[in-house]
C-alpha cells in the first residue's frame, strides 16, 4: 500500500447517495445493536444454566482473544490485499483504501452495519451449526465484545486525544501504521499480535521526506 493520504478532508466512496450515506456511520451505531446482543445471550445462556458461570468466563475469555486474532487477520490479509485488477483494486478502495487516504473522516472510522452484520450471523450460524451452547454462546459473545473494543479503541485513536499512558502507546502504534510503515503494526486494539509474529514496527525503520500527496517514505 502507497503511503498517500489526505489530513482533515474527505472524500466520496459510492455514486449512490444511498450506499454513500449508508457507508458512514455514527460511533455509537456498533454498541446501539450489539451490546444488547452480548446481554441477552450471556443472561440467557446463564439464567437457562445452559451454561455454568466459570465456563462462560474462560469461554467468553476465549472468544475475545479469538476476535484479536480475527482482527489481525482481516486487517492484514484482507484490507492490505489490492490484488492485480480493477475489480480487486476496488474492493480494496472501499474495505480500507479510502480510510488511509481519508484518515481522519470520522464517519467511517467503525465498521458499517453491511459488513458487520453479515459477519456476525455467520460465525453465529456456524456455532448454531456446531452445537455446544455452553461454550459457544458465551463465546460468540467474547467475540462480538472484543469487536466492540476494536471499534471504540479505532474510533478513539483517531477522534480524541488518548488519555492513558495505554491509550498513547496504542495510538502511536497506529498512527505509525497510518504514516510510517503500513505494512506493519496491523494489531488496532491490541499490539501483542504484531509482537508474536514479527510485524511490530522497529524503532530503528526512519523515515523520508513526505510524499507529494503528504505521506511520508520510509527508507527501505
Amino acid at each position: 500500500m502507497k503511503l498517500e493520504y489526505q489530513r482533515h478532508a474527505t472524500g466520496r466512496l459510492f455514486e449512490s447517495p444511498f450506499i454513500e450515506r449508508s457507508s458512514q456511520v455514527h460511533p455509537a451505531t456498533p454498541f446501539v445493536i450489539y451490546l444488547p446482543v452480548v446481554i441477552s445471550v450471556l443472561a440467557y445462556a446463564l439464567v437457562t444454566r445452559t451454561t455454568t458461570p466459570l465456563t462462560a468466563v474462560a469461554s467468553f475469555v476465549v472468544g475475545w482473544i479469538g476476535w484479536q486474532w480475527l482482527e489481525y487477520g482481516i486487517h492484514r490479509g484482507f484490507f492490505h490485499w489490492e490484488g492485480n485488477g480493477p475489480f480487486t483494486r476496488r474492493v480494496h478502495a472501499i474495505a480500507h483504501g479510502y480510510h488511509h487516504k481519508y484518515p481522519d473522516d470520522h464517519k467511517r472510522l467503525v465498521m458499517p452495519l453491511g459488513a458487520s452484520l453479515p459477519f456476525a450471523l455467520l460465525i453465529a450460524g456456524g456455532f448454531y451449526w456446531v452445537g455446544h451452547a455452553a461454550v459457544t454462546l458465551p463465546l460468540f459473545a467474547g467475540i462480538v465484545s472484543g469487536y466492540l473494543w476494536y471499534d471504540f479503541i479505532h474510533w478513539s485513536t483517531h477522534a480524541r486525544p488518548p488519555r492513558t499512558a495505554w491509550g498513547r502507546m496504542q495510538r502511536a502504534h497506529h498512527m505509525a501504521h497510518h504514516f510510517a510503515c503500513p505494512d506493519k503494526n496491523f494489531g488496532i486494539s491490541h499490539r501483542w499480535i504484531d509482537t508474536l509474529v514479527g510485524s511490530l514496527r522497529e524503532k530503528g525503520d526512519r523515515l523520508l521526506s513526505p510524499t507529494s500527496h503528504g505521506g511520508p517514505r520510509r527508507e527501505k
